[in-house]
């Protein structure tokens, strides 16, 4: 489906060549370690100063099976949209990688954000699921690029149990509403923070209309003066994510590739 941005009518060409050169051969599906009615305690907001959630390594899996976060090892989402001011094409690509982080093997999900054509940032994220099927983060490694490809940033990186950095719950298997979760700790660095305030949106979004979306609001500490809501689809994951305060941004999925 038209986007209505210029370059949009390219994304099938640029997806499929970034999931060529960054995807291994394709793991087998096996099961994941999901185990029903085991108790999974999450962990309290609080400040970020006495956060610091209990894991326990045996209890997690790379394979996240979580209906509103699934991440299929092959399948690339496609969104455009605008953010600073510039059009926007963002690709998200689970990998057949994993990384052991905080003594955790997490799913190596690959992130690129192109700005009027141009790679601005790419980012390889980790995710893993407990037993219980929620979902978490254990970090990033992100690199912010010049119009020539080079490096300038590498800020908001880190890695779980580095330097005092927390993984966060990124997505409940039974998402509750209005309760608070951070879903990163790195003080200065990242401090996402996120809670469900709808478990019936409605969504129109270029690749496809939804009924039923879990629609959440996100925040961080490190800029105050915004506030973003993003939707999420049973079986898909993010479709929508766009600014309620501040600067305006806007991300839509507009192709899945799998």
């Amino acid at each position: 489906m038209k986007s209505g941005f210029t370059f949009a009518r390219g994304g099938r060409w640029l997806a499929a060549a970034l999931t060529a050169a960054m995807l291994l051969p394709t793991q087998p599906a096996t099961a994941s370690a999901l185990t029903a009615g085991r108790n999974c305690p999450l962990p309290t907001f609080g400040s970020g100063a006495t956060y610091r959630p209990r894991i326990s390594p045996g209890d997690f899996s790379p394979y996240v099976t979580n209906r509103f976060f699934p991440l299929k090892v092959g399948r690339t989402l496609v969104y455009t949209g605008i953010k600073d001011g510039k059009k926007a094409l963002n690709i998200t690509t689970t990998t057949s990688r994993t990384k052991v982080v905080g003594g955790v093997r997490t799913r190596v999900v690959e992130d690129r954000l192109y700005l009027d054509s141009v790679l601005e940032e790419r980012t390889s994220d980790y995710y893993a699921q407990d037993r219980c099927g929620n979902v978490w983060y254990f970090g990033e490694d992100t690199a912010t690029l010049d119009a020539r490809g080079r490096v300038i940033s590498t800020e908001g990186s880190f890695h779980a149990g580095v330097d005092g950095a927390q993984p966060g719950v990124f997505m409940q298997a039974r998402p509750q509403l209005c309760r608070w979760f951070r879903q990163e700790w790195y003080a200065g660095q990242a401090e996402d923070t996120f809670r469900v305030i709808d478990r019936s949106a409605r969504i129109r979004v270029p690749y496809r209309s939804f009924r039923h979306a879990l629609r959440t609001e996100e925040k961080t500490a490190l800029e105050p003066e915004v506030l973003d809501n993003k939707y999420y689809v049973p079986g898909i994951g993010e479709v929508f994510e766009g600014s309620v305060k501040g600067p305006r941004e806007v991300l839509q999925l507009v192709e899945i590739i799998s």
